[in-house]
């Protein structure tokens, strides 16, 4: 069994998980914690990936402040001692 990863969950994020500001997920990807969310809260999966494997362009994802983008994406690996921040990007003009 895969170990449990801590995810952030920001409040504009927090309806769609009960209003909790962090949860523990099993996985030792980004894809697969984020993939076990989206299953267990299928309204938060919707916001978080456009298709399966690709994550809508509005949320951002830190593995210990670390920007997965410029790691192995959804494949960066993490264990129970890392965590998982999503931050939905801001835009303005």
């Amino acid at each position: 069994m895969a170990d449990e990863v801590k995810v952030s969950i920001p409040a504009a994020l927090r309806p769609q998980v009960d209003d909790q500001d962090a949860l523990s997920l099993p996985g030792s990807s980004v894809g697969e914690v984020l993939g076990a969310l989206a299953e267990r809260y299928p309204d938060l999966g919707g916001k978080l990936f456009k298709s399966e494997n690709e994550l809508n362009r509005f949320i951002n994802v830190y593995v210990n402040d670390e920007d997965i983008r410029f790691l192995q994406k959804l494949e960066t690996p993490v264990s129970s001692s890392d965590e998982i921040a999503l931050v939905p990007a801001i835009a303005g003009g």
